[in-house]
């Protein structure tokens, strides 16, 4: 069996981990370039830690993901879960040409 890593129970993480979540509003960064409004509960690291562990509490190293996109960033952990993601359809308003 598989055991957490204990850097994820670390206080600098969860604070780091809230920083990001704060900065992103909350909302998952790879849906957002798709014009989909997703909530986030993850926060993922762009670069690897285990490739660059000097960067694991560096802020602009982590975007803030949902469950689905950040099992679509880790293939090979191999979740069979279908994670529950809350999309919101992103519409855009223009204003009525008349009226300017």
């Amino acid at each position: 069996m598989k055991t957490a890593d204990p850097f994820y129970k670390s206080g600098a993480w969860v604070r780091c981990r809230e920083q990001a979540l704060i900065r992103d509003n909350y909302l998952c960064q790879s849906c957002l370039r798709a014009g989909k409004l997703t909530t986030a509960n993850t926060v993922h690291h762009i670069k690897p830690r285990r490739e660059y562990s000097e960067l694991e509490l560096t802020l602009s190293n982590l975007e803030s993901i949902c469950p689905t996109c950040h099992n679509k960033e880790h293939t090979e952990k191999g979740n069979n879960k279908r994670p529950v993601s809350k999309k919101i359809k992103l519409v855009e308003e223009k204003g009525n040409p008349e009226m300017i």
